[in-house]
């Protein structure tokens, strides 16, 4: 966890996916992020996926690491009040509910702004919170679903299957989870909101969707598929309907310990240079093809067959220390996350992550994708338990024991 947000408070009122991530990674940047809560079931994330402990699935102990939990009846003037309280010391509110669910609480965007007038309000949601599809209920595959991520068919056996994508460059398929996308891209104008509001003391609103975020992230596949139709020179690219990756220059290959490798030499200088370090200068050929920089080879299965006798004389680690040593861009392809532990870029890199929670005990994290100031990943909070910090958040919002004490009494917290 770096302390980019130190000082940044965060509300957070989410469940599941789309806005608990949000919340996950300003969290991790070092904002002070305060999950509110039903006090009747809360986030039922705890509840789902699986369970290392009751109440404790490995989904929120990752999503929701480095937040503390507050339990609030917002449906209650009494709770409503205390929300009031916590949000004139916030400068982010992230809403992860369905479209106009905060408004029907009477916590939405526009009666924030009458108490707090530069909040920055993120809504998180599959669809988001405008257009036609706004108020339809998601769960993450919906979300690359719309964004045309999930090429499907229709089997002999009458069913339906997911199967390869036949659009340029794969399409959207590259644009990755739906809810982290939208995530991602929502934390990301949060910063950037807060930079704004630090300049000029204007907050605003931001609307961000998971589908959007896949559509996107995949732009590289989405961009030559909408413009697919004005491409008059297709040099280089697969072509359409190719349903298998039949490049030589830019394949997987298997080792020889039975792993595999991703070879990426499409440009000459690469293709050239591993040639002669592998002494093989009979298969350098020409500098360019078609006056392309660069040369994927598509379809020439003879020298593939030859490159994947190549491969077949190293190990996987071999191979990327030849990569390393010869400046070459091949890397390891590996098959099961459990691989990645043992990874010595991954290491390096910390992103994966072991940590102690109190009361699931052992657990791996993901951790932050990128590296402050060459500091490591600490994990400042495990994922809270329902209203775990209720009495230590009303106490620094002012309230007494004896108001504490009420409320719960009451039901309110």
């Amino acid at each position: 966890m770096s302390d980019l947000l130190a000082g940044i408070r965060v509300v957070e009122c989410a469940v599941l996916f789309n806005g608990d991530t949000v919340g996950m990674w300003l969290g991790d940047m070092g904002a002070d992020v305060i999950k509110v809560e039903s006090p009747e079931q809360g986030d039922y994330l705890r509840d789902m996926l699986g369970q290392i402990v009751p109440h404790h699935s490995p989904a929120h102990l990752q999503v929701n690491k480095n937040k503390r939990s507050l339990t609030l009846d917002l449906r209650r003037d009494e709770g409503r009040d205390v929300f009031w309280d916590l949000l004139r010391t916030a400068d982010v509110f992230v809403d992860g509910f369905l479209a106009g669910a905060c408004d029907a609480l009477g916590i939405g965007y526009d009666r924030q702004r009458q108490v707090k007038p530069d909040i920055v309000y993120c809504h998180c949601s599959g669809f988001g919170a405008t257009g036609p599809y706004a108020r339809v209920p998601t769960h993450g595959q919906m979300m690359n679903a719309l964004a045309a991520s999930v090429p499907l068919s229709t089997g002999d056996d009458g069913l339906v299957h997911e199967r390869r994508s036949t659009e340029p460059l794969g399409g959207t398929t590259i644009g990755g989870d739906g809810t982290a996308a939208g995530a991602v891209h929502a934390a990301l104008h949060v910063v950037a909101a807060l930079v704004r509001r630090a300049e000029t003391g204007q907050g605003c609103y931001l609307d961000a969707a998971g589908a959007d975020g896949v559509l996107a992230q995949g732009w590289i596949g989405a961009t030559y598929a909408l413009n697919s139709d004005r491409i008059t020179d297709r040099t280089g690219l697969r072509q359409p309907g190719d349903t298998e990756r039949t490049s030589a220059k830019y394949n997987f290959y298997e080792t020889a310990d039975d792993r595999y490798v991703l070879f990426c030499a499409i440009e000459h200088k690469f293709w050239k240079r591993f040639c002669e370090a592998v002494e093989r200068t009979d298969l350098i050929g020409g500098d360019e093809v078609g006056g392309s920089p660069v040369d994927f080879a598509h379809h020439d299965e003879p020298l593939r067959r030859q490159l994947q006798a190549i491969f077949s004389t190293r190990t996987q680690a071999e191979w990327v220390g030849f990569a390393r040593d010869h400046r070459l861009p091949l890397g390891p392809a590996h098959q099961r996350v459990a691989e990645l532990r043992d990874d010595p870029q991954i290491a390096a890199r910390q992103i994966i992550v072991e940590g102690e929670h109190p009361r699931a005990g052992s657990f791996t994290y993901v951790g932050e994708p990128v590296i402050v100031d060459g500091g490591p990943y600490q994990l400042r909070r495990p994922a809270p338990a329902l209203g775990e910090h209720t009495d230590e958040l009303l106490g620094e919002l002012g309230r007494s024991a004896a108001d504490i004490a009420a409320l719960r009494d009451d039901g309110v917290i």
